[in-house]
């Protein structure tokens, strides 16, 4: 073996410039496909982080009539908060939400838009909300980026807010623009209003009842609540989970046909190097080698591609994909328009894993590549190879 890796080398430099433009590509390859595909697992975790920093928390119990993607279940979506969960949220581990529906008039224009009760001293999400602890003849109330572009507000407008009651009562009141926040949950940003919790039951005739509960941990188990129904976190992050599978088998064509010309490159070395070997095949057989020592031989060859392959990714790789870990690559277009969490720059996210199985993938692919047209060496006859003829 240590032979036939020792020759299989000589002959790949000695080849000059023909291998190395193999391995350049192959090289490419790897590069690619560890690159995408670290993007891919860094928008996952990068998605899943701020969905929890910003939305969804640990986890949520809904109100049992509560579908976020049909407004008139939101009349009816509010239910007194359970004895069982009170100490957890005044522990803070727990945050209750109250949403309803309404309606503002930026600049004389009406707009819908949802307005959740939020408590001013939550710590589970990165809403400043302790901007709504504010003293002012208005409802002190903070939003979105995308909402403050898509109504034109600032901080320090003021702006008429109407809503309906429960007992069907419309109700109008103003408010006051006390923060606009970023993030790059578009979920969290677009058409939604937070005003203090306690203020929003009041005006609703809704003491003491929340639409959604959502809570810090996510590991333990969660009991039963009577009318509510329990999201855990990967129920919540589904969406962007089969976005990323979706995006994941795109990226498998474009894997292929990287892939493809590689390995059409290699195979096209192998069948010209048999073809043009085929005295030194024959002096292989005559010095006592047999066939399927030869036909390993040129397979570990042109296996030997993928090695070098790795090794010159490596040394031009390594430093690329470490400075995109650190700089990240920012997208060309405005993410907020996407309607789902992505951020504006994707940190991509590397695992030894990916690696390797990456290498393994690319190597394995080229040994079959390379064996394929080798089998033919076991039907020459030693005669006419010696003689520089197929037979």
């Amino acid at each position: 073996m240590k032979l036939a890796i020792r020759l299989a080398y000589r002959n790949l430099i000695g080849a000059g410039l023909r291998t190395w433009l193999n391995v350049v590509v192959l090289s490419f390859s790897f590069v690619a496909i560890i690159w995408m595909k670290g993007l891919m697992t860094g928008w996952d975790h990068q998605a899943k982080t701020d969905m929890k920093n910003w939305e969804i928390g640990g986890g949520q119990y809904w109100h049992k009539d509560y579908d976020p993607y049909d407004p008139l279940t939101l009349f009816d979506s509010h239910e007194p908060i359970p004895e069982a969960v009170k100490n957890e949220i005044a522990m803070g581990d727990m945050e209750p939400f109250l949403i309803v529906q309404g309606t503002i008039y930026p600049q004389g224009r009406m707009q819908s838009i949802m307005m959740k009760g939020v408590n001013p001293k939550q710590t589970l999400f990165k809403l400043p909300t302790h901007k709504l602890d504010t003293a002012t003849e208005a409802i002190p109330a903070i939003i979105g980026m995308m909402m403050a572009k898509g109504s034109r507000l600032q901080v320090g407008d003021y702006v008429t807010m109407r809503w309906r009651d429960v007992n069907g009562t419309f109700d109008a009141d103003e408010i006051l623009i006390t923060a606009i926040f970023s993030s790059s949950v578009p979920a969290a940003e677009a058409g939604q209003i937070y005003i203090d919790l306690a203020k929003l039951q009041s005006m609703m005739l809704l003491q003491g009842e929340a639409t959604i509960l959502t809570f810090r941990d996510n590991q333990k188990e969660r009991p039963t609540l009577a009318g509510w129904t329990l999201r855990t976190h990967k129920d919540l992050t589904k969406a962007v989970d089969e976005m990323i599978k979706t995006k994941t088998m795109g990226q498998s064509i474009f894997y292929f046909v990287l892939l493809l010309l590689a390995m059409l490159a290699i195979f096209d070395t192998q069948v010209l190097s048999i073809f043009r070997r085929q005295k030194e095949i024959g002096t292989y057989i005559a010095l006592g080698y047999t066939r399927q020592q030869v036909v390993g031989l040129f397979t570990v060859e042109g296996s030997m591609h993928a090695v070098l392959a790795a090794l010159l990714s490596a040394a031009y790789g390594l430093p690329f994909l470490a400075w995109q870990a650190k700089v990240g690559w920012t997208m060309p277009l405005d993410t907020s328009q996407f309607g789902m969490a992505i951020a504006q720059t994707l940190y991509p996210v590397y695992s030894a894993g990916l690696v390797i199985s990456t290498v393994l993938i690319v190597t394995i692919t080229t040994a079959i590549v390379s064996y394929w047209p080798s089998r033919r060496i076991a039907k020459m006859n030693p005669t006419e190879a010696l003689r520089g003829k197929l037979q």
